[in-house]
This record gives C-alpha cells, structure tokens and sequence, in this order.
C-alpha cells in the first residue's frame, strides 16, 4: 500500500532573520502556515511583525534563511516578485488604495489599466461585467458606479481584497485591517477573510486586538524582541498569550478618582450640523471623559471644533468660565488647550529633512514660540523636555535626536502624546491616543493620562468601547454627531459582560 505524500504548507520560513545596522529586528523565525488556516501574529511594537510582513512582500530582503512556497523555496526581491509568487498583503493605511475619483467599478480592476494587462478597448458595460466578477467573488455588495471617494472605509477595503483575490493567491497577510474600522465594518471584513480561509487560502492576520484574533485565529505566534517566544493553538489562552509577548502578566485595573474639582470646559445646546439634536457636556478639573463611538459617529468633529479646526453648527463653549471661540490652533494652544490628532502622520510628523523632524523637535516645536521669545532657546531647554518624556512614557528610542521614522509604532504615538505633556494644559484632546499600540505601549500611556490629569480637564476620543472603560471616569457615547448617553465608568464595568469583565485590559495589545 502506497502511503500518501504529506502536503506541504502554503508558507514556510525556516530560520529567516534580518538586521538594520546593529539593530537585530528579526532572529531565525521558523513558521508554517497552511492552506485554509489564519494564523494570527502577536507581539508588541517593535518586536518583528513589521519585518517579517516586509520580508514576505518583497519590500525588505532577509539577510539569512528561506522561504518556501507550497514546498518549493523561494527567493522574493521585490514586491511584484511577490505576487507573482502568490503572497499579496492588505496594509492598514487605506488611503491609497484606489483613485477617489474614479468609480468603484474602474477601481476593481485598476491593476489591470495600469499594467496593460487588460484589454486594449474596454466598454463600460465591459468594466461593469468584470467588476461586477471580482466583487462577486468575496460577496462584495456595492454600487459599481459609485465613485471611490463616496464609499465607505470598509468598502474600500474590501474593493482592494477584491482586486487582490482575482490573481487567485496562495498567501494573503492582514497588517492591522481593522485599525480605522467600525465594529460593524470589522464584522464584514471578518466574513470575507473566513470566505478566503474556506476556499483554501493561507492567511497570516496582525492586529493587536483581541476580538479580532479571537474570532478568527486558528493558531497565534507570538514574537518578542525578534523572536518567536511561543506558539498556541484553539483555544488560545490569551493571558498567557500577552505574557509571552511583553515578559509579565498586565497589571490590576487602576481605581477612579475619588472626586474632581469645577467643571473647566462646558458645551451647551451644540450641534456638530444644523439638522442635527443639540447636547450638553460639562468637563471638571482632574476629570477624564472619554467620548465613544463608531467611524463617522461625530467624535473627531467635536474634537476639531472645540481645538478650534472648525466651528460648531450652533451652540456655545465656555473654557473656566470665559467664552470659547477659538480662531485656530494657534490661539488654542496658547490658551492651553492641546489636541493630538488620530493620524499622527498627518497631523504630527515631520518629513525627515527638516529640524524638527527628531523626538526633541517634535515634541517642542508647538511651544518655541513661548520658550524663546528673543529668537533664542534657551540653553538645553529642549533637550530636557525630551528627556524627561522619554523617561515618563517609556520611550525606547537611541536618543531624542532619531527621527521619529526610526521608532516603533507604539514610541511613535507615545512623543506625539507626549509633546501635550511638555507643558501644563487646561484641557487635553486625545483623538484615538491607543491606534496601532501594543498592550505595554496602551499600559504607559494610561498610565501617563490618569496621574497627570490633576488640575486640566481632559477628553480621550476612542472607538473601542473597552478602551473607554480603561480610560475613562465618564463615558460617553456620541452617535450621528449627538451624545446619546453619559455613565460612569465604574457602573459600565460591573455590567459589562462576562467575558470582557473577566479580561477588560486585553481588548487591545
């Protein structure tokens, strides 16, 4: 009797390892990933997805080990070397996925205008057709002549997934997809990669929320410092998980304040557009509110209205007692009210050429003008704000002269928080301080939040529920531009259900 030849997996690296200068990033990582199987990577900023997901898409080459693709080994140089060898990725930024001004129809098959892949005459009742294939194939549901930039986050997602899947791929990589998602989008990518993972697809999903794995893994690796530090297979124990991933267990919840001073910061009767219901919102000293709720639920809007980015429909502000109209951010952060925005590329980076383009630099320039009002800093001033925010919050970085291109995700977002901490606010503005952060980064900046938000009044905007509870002493909820609820945080945790209440910090790593 002939036995049968073990089927190899979709994906195998053996020993695969990688360094930038003196910097080791990647340390003989072997993993297997078979056809139908998602295998989900964890571990904290820093510790080698990123590296690994370049490796695999040609971006980056491995400087020692191999790769192999349904047994045969595989040398990828280039990221059309990598697709043609059957491993796409999906990356977390869906800005750049398409053209926003064509329609959704032209931009499912977008790869094949700008290849010259498809055919030299196309009718547009031919793009309808061989649109109307691609999305078929992951069940996408969309209006084909709907222009690009008028649907939604998730939609645009899917139409890049839909472009992807039409090249029949053997790997697919997911490098935090539902980072800008609703909970309801969320839900309808998780149907297509379950789609994918039926019809044979090999599928590695990075994220660092927990729901996201727990829904779809079929196995977890985990990596620290470059290495994979453990493996676990379903059901995973993700408490021991996350032990592997930053080295100790999370620490207890931390108690609410006890009690806050008078309100500094109140709305009343605002709307965020004029056909929309008015709301109130009182904000006191040591307080921290954090506002809730999904894409496009209006958080970021009341957040940019009151930094003075734009103004309310209707209503009014007051800021300790004195009306707030602010004209623009330079009044407000004069007046002491700071915003960190929920694109930190866009809203707090600098290109590299530029001096301000260092940890230092970033986290002084909002406030140079008050620090030298002569034309000349004084002497070592920025130097130890840096260093005393790179001690506060953790920040792994060489020094505070790096660019800030050359941390983490996680140090990254940790200086844009901490340039608000450089000097006394009145009121503080976090809009999504927590995306793209491991558990460990999350942990340092709460932490930083709740023992300096004496005597300022500060709101912490966030889409994921259990960051709210984390976070705040009030939340509330905002929902069509509206705050259609205001609880206590504490209350909110006692009824929070039962599987959330027994790990409430691990909804995000």
């Amino acid at each position: 009797m002939t036995s049968l030849k073990p089927v190899p997996p979709a994906l195998r690296l053996r020993s695969v390892s990688k360094s930038y200068g003196p910097t080791r990033a990647l340390s003989a990582a072997d993993i297997d990933v078979h056809a139908g199987e998602i295998v989900a990577l964890m571990g904290a900023n820093g510790a080698g997805k990123s590296t690994l997901i370049k490796i695999l898409c040609g971006v980056h080459r491995a400087d020692s080990g191999t790769i192999e693709i349904e047994g045969r080994q595989v040398d990828i140089a280039s990221p059309a070397e990598a697709r043609a060898r059957g491993i796409v990725v999906v990356h977390q930024s869906i800005a750049d996925v398409g053209v926003p001004t064509l329609s959704v129809a032209e931009n499912l098959l977008l790869d094949l205008f700008c290849t010259g892949t498809g055919p030299l005459i196309a009718t547009p009742a031919d793009v309808r057709r061989r649109a109307r294939e691609r999305a078929e194939r992951i069940g996408l549901d969309i209006d084909l002549n709907a222009q690009l930039a008028d649907v939604s986050l998730a939609d645009r997602q899917l139409i890049a997934i839909a472009r992807t899947v039409s090249h029949r791929p053997t790997v697919m990589l997911f490098d935090e997809p539902t980072a800008s998602l609703s909970s309801v989008e969320a839900e309808k990518l998780f149907r297509v990669i379950e789609g994918l993972r039926t019809s044979g697809v090999a599928i590695i999903y990075v994220s660092h929320k927990t729901a996201d794995i727990r829904r779809l893994a079929d196995r977890v690796v985990v990596l620290r410092d470059g290495r994979i530090a453990a493996s676990f297979e379903r059901p995973i124990e993700m408490r021991a998980a996350i032990r592997a991933m930053i080295g100790h267990d999370l620490p207890a919840p931390r108690k609410r304040s006890a009690g806050h001073g008078p309100p500094i910061f109140r709305i009343r009767n605002a709307r965020l557009a004029k056909r929309e219901a008015t709301f109130d919102l009182d904000v006191c000293a040591g307080e921290i509110i954090a506002v809730t709720g999904p894409l496009g639920s209006g958080k970021s809007s009341l957040a940019g209205a009151v930094f003075g980015l734009w103004s309310l429909a209707e209503g009014e502000m007051w800021l300790e007692d004195q009306p707030w109209r602010p004209s623009g951010p330079a009044q407000s952060i004069a007046s002491g009210v700071f915003y960190a925005g929920e694109d930190r590329w866009r809203t707090s980076f600098f290109p590299s050429s530029v001096p301000f383009a260092s940890v230092a630099g970033t986290i002084s320039f909002p406030f140079l003008r008050r620090w030298r009002p002569s034309g000349l800093l004084p002497f070592g001033q920025e130097g130890r704000v840096a260093d005393n925010a790179i001690a506060t919050f953790g920040i792994k970085a060489q020094s505070r002269d790096v660019p800030l291109t050359a941390l983490s995700g996680g140090n990254q977002q940790k200086v844009v928080l901490a340039r608000w901490q450089a000097e006394p606010a009145r009121l503080l503005l976090l809009d999504e301080p927590f995306q793209g952060v491991d558990v460990g980064a999350r942990d340092d900046i709460i932490r930083v939040i709740r023992t300096s938000s004496a005597g300022r009044a500060t709101i912490v905007f966030v889409s994921d529920y259990e960051e709210a509870l984390e976070v705040g002493d009030r939340i509330l909820t905002i929902e069509n531009g509206v705050i259609q609820a205001d609880t206590d945080a504490a209350d909110d945790a006692a009824v929070v259900t039962p599987s959330l209440a027994a790990e409430p910090q691990l909804e995000t790593i």
